[in-house]
């Protein structure tokens, strides 16, 4: 139906009307009108799109109520890798951070920027001419999941940016994803009135409403962001500060505790005001960022691993609270390792209730001389995952005995055994229970062989039942058995075979990142499978060809190495192989352009036109070669936004830089 221009104009009118209200609400704080009155507006709004459905767009204040569930979420690439803080936890190592900014940047001025770290979820947004494109979580730094439609929902997030000279139109935001601490308590209020399980902290609450597949259900959870993180090409950035007053005038919240600092002294001053006053906070933190305040600054200090230079978290100490140690119960893992763990008197810390700690190995344990009936100090190491820090010895028992590692597995009774130089014990029976368990739950995981349908409990059900003993014997499971168990049936076990089948088309990277060689993580795998493209030249190589791939040290070589000697090992990857699972890697199809073929390329910073890992793929799929790092044998640095160490090195190597337009036409 064609809508007449007076449904337009009214369309347009509510949608202005309730963009103002949201900005007035959650980034100046000072809302204009009673929710009652917004509500009227949204639900005329929402009529009139559904009378007009061809007048909808992506940026329209309707599209916050969420829409269908979704299966699952795409993984995308981040087009400039979102980095992780270093953390500090005194003020000697912050006067630290301060020495190396002096020393790498020499007799230059600098000042800093210092933030409340919001203890949320990290997010991306990307911003197309305006309109919000595309939400991703942070993932592992490269990857992450796409949540737009979970990101749509939280009216704090602008739909559409402003727009005005100086404004950019193209750009990433990034920014806190949180749950002040009146709505979590509202929520779990609410659960406890409908009779439901209650969640066990604000920040664990925001980070799975994010990953709910149903977006409406996100839409009823009030969710806000911070952000704290601009990107793009459209104007110049001079400075941390700057970017922070032009996410504002874009429509975006920003913190308002944050200060600017002419020396780390006043740095300090701030963390130590902040420590006092975080408790008087409507949402929680953690601690403080601390970043340098020039953008120039911070491309020349660059970054190291997967931290940059020019930013560090200033951790506060994490809260103890005592109580009594119960047991202590031993763990197995998939690849032997075994873990003491605390059972505790349940204790409220920093959140949540805690019933069970880490005890780390039998060496921390004789170190704080930890005994069963001991009172304890108990905290959360970064506020996350909860250990035993110490003993009240005041109130220590005089029966308490000092504890003892067990000669055998808890779990199959075979001996155990400490390497020499390691802290760990290892249970030497490779078809330990727990250990299948582990090795099949790694094997099925998303981000391994991503079979639908195994979960814990269905692997809990098959190893009880007898029918699988080993990742292999997964591949060789059979409808009838499986629909025969107790909560299976046809359907279910259909789907799982459906999935299983799915999984012997997943490349070979991700096989051997399933195969649970120690030390082998993602990353890894994929350097071994595109350096020896078959599982046959990976099981002959040597520690000198392991070695010489880039990424790839001793400590990983040797544990390669061992694995493929192993002969349980060798009929597992021999009986992959025969069911269908891919031990070969593809073969990239080379196209060779003049340009390209030949050239080996490294590529600094974010790119607008393609991401990064796209670019490396147009690069090798030329007959080039792309890097991570800068050397006299480097053909061309390609520069991006936000470029960093690498276009200095560059620079004094001598080595020729190129923009993404040159790239571009380079390649075509």
């Amino acid at each position: 139906m064609n809508a007449p221009s007076s449904a337009k104009q009214k369309i347009e009118k509510l949608r202005v009307a309730l963009r103002d209200h949201d900005y007035r609400y959650y980034v100046l704080s000072q809302p204009s009108v009673s929710d009652s009155e917004y509500d009227q507006l949204m639900n005329e709004l929402i009529a009139l799109e559904r009378q007009y459905p061809l007048l909808i767009t992506p940026d329209s204040p309707s599209q916050r109520v969420g829409g269908e569930p979704t299966k699952e979420f795409p993984t995308v690439t981040h087009e400039v890798p979102m980095l992780s803080l270093s953390n500090t936890y005194s003020e000697d190592e912050l006067l630290n951070f301060d020495r190396r900014v002096k020393e790498l940047i020499g007799d230059q001025q600098y000042r800093f920027v210092a933030e409340l770290k919001i203890d949320g979820v990290a997010i991306s947004l990307i911003y197309r001419n305006g309109i919000f494109m595309l939400g991703a979580t942070r993932g592992d730094g490269t990857q992450g999941d796409e949540i737009t439609n979970n990101l749509k929902t939280i009216r704090s997030i602008p739909l559409k940016a402003e727009t005005g000279k100086g404004l950019p139109k193209d750009f990433e935001v990034r920014g806190e994803i949180f749950m002040t601490k009146k709505d979590f308590e509202a929520m779990n209020k609410k659960q406890e009135d409908l009779g439901e399980k209650t969640f066990v902290n604000a920040r664990n609450t925001a980070s799975g409403t994010l990953k709910l597949q149903d977006s409406k259900t996100v839409a009823q959870r009030r969710l806000r962001m911070f952000t704290y993180f601009l990107r793009t090409n459209d104007v110049k950035l001079t400075s941390h500060s700057e970017n922070l007053q032009l996410l504002q005038k874009l429509g975006f919240v920003v913190n308002e505790h944050v200060r600017v600092c002419n020396t780390i002294a006043d740095v300090k001053q701030y963390c130590d005001e902040w420590n006092v006053k975080r408790a008087s906070l409507p949402y929680d933190i953690d601690g403080i960022v601390v970043k340098v305040d020039s953008i120039a600054q911070q491309q020349e200090l660059g970054s190291v691993s997967k931290s940059p230079r020019w930013a560090i978290a200033y951790k506060y100490p994490a809260q103890q609270m005592e109580t009594l140690l119960e047991a202590i119960t031993l763990q197995v893992g998939r690849t032997g390792t075994i873990t003491p763990v605390a059972e505790l008197k349940p204790v409220f810390v920093s959140g949540s209730t805690v019933s069970r700690a880490t005890l780390h190995n039998q060496d921390y344990i004789n170190e704080l001389d930890i005994r069963i009936g001991d009172s304890v100090f108990v905290e959360k190491g970064g506020d996350v995952i909860p250990k035993v820090a110490g003993v009240n010895l005041k109130k220590r028992a005089k029966s308490t005995v000092p504890f003892k590692f067990p000669t055998t597995c808890p779990a199959c009774r075979s001996k155990i055994f400490r390497p020499e130089g390691e802290a760990a014990y290892y249970c030497e029976n490779f078809e330990c229970p727990a250990q299948v368990r582990g090795r099949i739950e790694h094997f099925a995981h998303r981000r391994a062989m991503n079979i639908e349908g195994l979960g814990e409990a269905v692997i809990d059900l098959l190893v009880n039942e007898n029918l699988i003993h080993n990742i292999a014997d997964i591949y060789a499971l059979q409808k009838d058995r499986i629909a025969a168990l107790e909560r299976m049936g046809e359907k279910s076990a259909q789907n799982l075979l459906d999935g299983i089948e799915a999984s012997k088309a997943l490349p070979f990277s991700r096989v051997l990142f399933g195969l649970g060689i120690r030390f082998v993580g993602e990353g890894v795998a994929k350097l071994l499978a595109d350096h020896f493209s078959d599982i046959g030249k990976l099981q002959s190589a040597s520690q000198d060809d392991l070695i010489h791939i880039e990424g790839v040290g001793p400590r990983i070589a040797e544990s390669v190495i061992r694995f493929f000697k192993d002969v349980h090992s060798l009929k597992l990857v021999e009986r992959l192989s025969k069911s269908g699972v891919q031990m070969r890697a593809e073969r990239k199809k080379i196209t060779e352009n003049p340009n390209i073929y030949g050239k080996t390329f490294v590529l600094t910073g974010g790119l607008l036109s393609m991401s990064r890992e796209e670019a490396k793929e147009r690069i090798e799929s030329l007959g080039g070669k792309s890097v991570s790092s800068v050397s006299k044998k480097t053909d061309f640095v390609i520069v991006g936004s936000d470029a960093g160490s690498k276009l200095q090195k560059a620079i004094e190597l001598g080595v020729k830089t190129i923009s993404e337009d040159e790239f571009i036409r380079m390649i075509e």
